[in-house]
């Protein structure tokens, strides 16, 4: 009987000075010619430890990025999903048993690039923030499709505790409505956005107003860290 190994891949989305959505890359080398292929951060569990542990391992050990809020998002269980050529001239190189069937588990976040400058290291080559809409569409393994698949989970879920790694403590709600759009790929409209948030518990009005602005001063709001 075969063994079925379990791994984790990270989704790590990030928002440059631009506010445009980018996606953290490594580079893999896949063959002894000096190939490479994209890939996003991911490796095989060690036997001792659970997933998350395991994720925050992997994506550290991989690109130095650290103390991210990582979502569990959805497992992936192709039995081929490791079986395409390019794949097993990279398992070749760094696996034992590179036949064996691989299961992974993917993780989400989504940070402020600015706060996270990641640092190729272990069987990475590089690591860097690529554009959204320029993601190769032959990455490693299905790593296109646990892209898609925690996207589709972001914009279905909102999860607040993610997006508020994007917004400083207190924000306006036009800040607020910006992300949304961004993540979302539509426009809102203004009035039932914020009539939307108004019924969102987590998200509290301060007494507080924006300073120093050449417009009239919006109301400045915060999440509720401990309700997050």
């Amino acid at each position: 009987m075969s063994l079925i190994n379990l791994s984790v891949d990270c989704v790590i989305l990030g928002f440059d000075d631009d506010q445009k959505l980018k996606i953290l890359l490594i580079k893999k080398v896949i063959n002894k010619k000096g190939d490479f292929q994209y890939a996003i951060p991911g490796d095989l569990l060690d036997n001792n430890e659970d997933l998350l542990s395991g994720a925050k391992r992997i994506l550290k050990n991989l690109t130095s990025l650290d103390k991210l809020y990582l979502k569990q998002f959805k497992a992936f269980g192709d039995p081929n999903r490791t079986k395409d050529k390019k794949d097993q001239s990279w398992l070749n190189l760094y696996r034992k048993n590179p036949k064996e069937r691989v299961v992974t588990v993917g993780y989400l976040s989504l940070v402020k690039m600015e706060d996270y400058i990641p640092q190729a290291s272990s069987f990475a080559s590089d690591a860097e923030w690529v554009d959204f809409n320029s993601i190769p569409d032959n990455l490693a393994f299905d790593h296109n499709e646990i892209i898609n698949s925690g996207l589709r989970y972001l914009r279905t879920q909102l999860d607040h505790k993610i997006i508020s790694n994007l917004l400083p403590s207190k924000f306006t709600l036009s800040q607020l409505q910006y992300i949304y759009e961004i993540l979302l790929d539509e426009k809102l409209d203004k009035r039932n956005f914020r009539k939307n948030i108004s019924k969102i518990s987590v998200i509290k009005k301060t007494k507080e107003k924006q300073e120093g602005v050449a417009h009239k001063p919006a109301y400045l709001y915060t999440y509720e860290k401990e309700k997050l």
